[in-house]
């Protein structure tokens, strides 16, 4: 048990890390745009580039890591992690610390599409909701830091230090996670590389050409690279199937119900929940005229709620499945926008703070339980890309959630303005006020709607037994 745990908290250090970098970059962003005299328009792309590269490398990731051994890829992963980590932090322009949040971003993904895997390889189905209820207390812990550290190392240290914090943490682990995570055997296939590379095409152009529609306008250049993205999608899905090793066994990896609807109910929850909090943001940054660290610091009760409880709710989802407890998890995010809804131009601020409790824990009842639904029925050989599925459509999610928020704020006000109030450099005229928040009713009224079709479908994913152990397939340390 101790091996277990310490690999355990070794992928919580990294969860941790890939967290306290999501909401630490925001923190920070203004800081960034004057250091390297920047604007909006292109230092936006620090963040949505992370997210695009995310997703489109997820699966990818995932796979390589059932044909050459999770723990040597989660690793590798950590280490490129850490040096783009440092490479961030020396950035001397807004082009080149893209660039290196690509790399950032390509380290994230193989640290995320293995790390859910290999703790399906080392628990058994009994424990493993308590596991991902450790990872989820660690992307909790993370998010609380970023706000905290983000401030405070802005203000006093410098923005390039929010990436240079990364670097002694990151050597420490990838020297221990060198050291004690190890596989099996891993499970050899040819890799089919032609594959994997439409595949992330696909994904990425669709992606790109849906964010700059939100961002800049519909335009027949937008659309065309849109569908282009789509169609490649569909050619892959086509010639994929003939494969005898797919990229993306589809079949294989969705014949179970139960795993089949924990990744469609975790595409629809991204998709509209994490809407709501792009929202919150904006109306507490834009309309009550909040930094953006006091409007983060509003959020933290939430965090804290949902990290403390996700290790118990993980716990109770390996005794009693995972069906009803994420179900009305997704039900508790429904009525912390519910009293988002109730916001005014002048509602007390307390309010959020309880839509944040309520979505906390909903977050702690929902993320453990389903994704130790997945991977408690994934296919043993097929668990990296199983956990890279369910990570592709979690950031599908979150990246249609983006697009719908800034399409639906560009019929009320500019899109530059959105993207201004959004990273805290502006605010919504008076006058502009009243028609912000109407349209912000609207949004979570369609987004309550998508998190319905989540709660559905998390409920019909079916009944699951983990009472009986099972042996885990991992391997002790060499």
């Amino acid at each position: 048990m101790e091996y277990k745990n310490i690999v355990l908290g070794i992928i919580i250090i990294g969860v941790l890390m890939v967290s306290i970098d999501s909401t630490i970059v925001l923190l920070a962003f203004p800081s960034m745009i004057a250091a390297l005299h920047s604007s909006i328009s292109v230092m936006i792309w620090v963040i949505i580039v992370y997210l695009l590269v995310s997703a489109v490398s997820a699966t990818q990731f995932g796979k390589i890591g059932d044909i050459y051994g999770r723990s040597r890829i989660f690793n590798i992963g950590f280490g490129i992690f850490t040096v783009a980590s440092l490479l961030c932090g020396l950035a001397t322009n807004d082009v080149s610390l893209i660039l290196f949040r690509i790399v950032q971003a390509v380290g994230g993904a193989m640290m995320q599409s293995n790390s859910g895997a290999i703790i399906a390889d080392l628990f058994e189905k009994h424990n493993i909701g308590k596991a991902y209820g450790f990872t989820a207390l660690g992307w909790n812990v993370g998010a609380i830091l970023g706000i905290v550290l983000g401030g405070i190392i802005t203000t006093f240290f410098g923005y390039r230090y929010i990436f240079f914090i990364n670097v002694p943490i990151g050597i420490v682990a990838v020297i221990l996670g060198i050291k004690y995570i190890h596989d099996d055997v891993p499970h050899k296939q040819e890799l089919d590389l032609s594959g994997m590379v439409l595949f992330g095409l696909g994904i990425g152009v669709a992606s790109f050409g849906a964010l700059e529609i939100a961002s800049i306008g519909a335009s027949i250049l937008n659309i065309i690279i849109t569908l282009i993205g789509i169609l490649l999608i569909v050619a892959f899905f086509v010639f994929d199937s003939k494969k005898a090793n797919p990229v993306l066994d589809i079949k294989s990896i969705t014949k179970n119900r139960i795993f089949r609807n924990s990744v469609l109910a975790s595409f629809m929850q991204g998709m509209g929940y994490i809407g709501a909090v792009f929202l919150i943001i904006m109306y507490l940054q834009g309309v009550r005229d909040l930094s953006p660290l006091n409007a983060s610091l509003l959020l933290i009760p939430g965090y804290v709620i949902g990290g403390v409880l996700a290790p118990f709710m993980g716990k109770y989802s390996d005794k009693f499945g995972a069906r009803i407890l994420a179900t009305i998890g997704i039900l508790m995010m429904i009525f912390g926008i519910m009293v988002y809804y109730t916001l005014g131009l002048s509602t007390t601020l307390y309010v959020v703070i309880i839509g944040t409790i309520l979505s906390g824990i909903g977050s702690a009842m929902f993320f453990p339980a389903n994704s130790s639904a997945a991977m408690a029925n994934a296919d043993s050989k097929l668990r990296g890309s199983s956990f890279g599925l369910l990570r592709l459509m979690s950031s599908l999610g979150f990246i249609l959630s983006f697009v719908i928020i800034f399409l639906i704020m560009s019929l009320v006000i500019p899109r530059s303005l959105a993207f201004e109030i959004f990273v805290g450099t502006s605010k919504i005229t008076a006058s502009a006020g009243a028609a912000f928040v109407s349209s912000m009713h609207a949004a979570f009224i369609g987004l309550i709607f998508i998190l319905i079709v989540a709660g559905l479908l998390s409920l019909t994913r079916g009944r699951e037994n983990r009472n009986s152990a099972q042996n885990a397939t991992h391997a002790q340390p060499a």
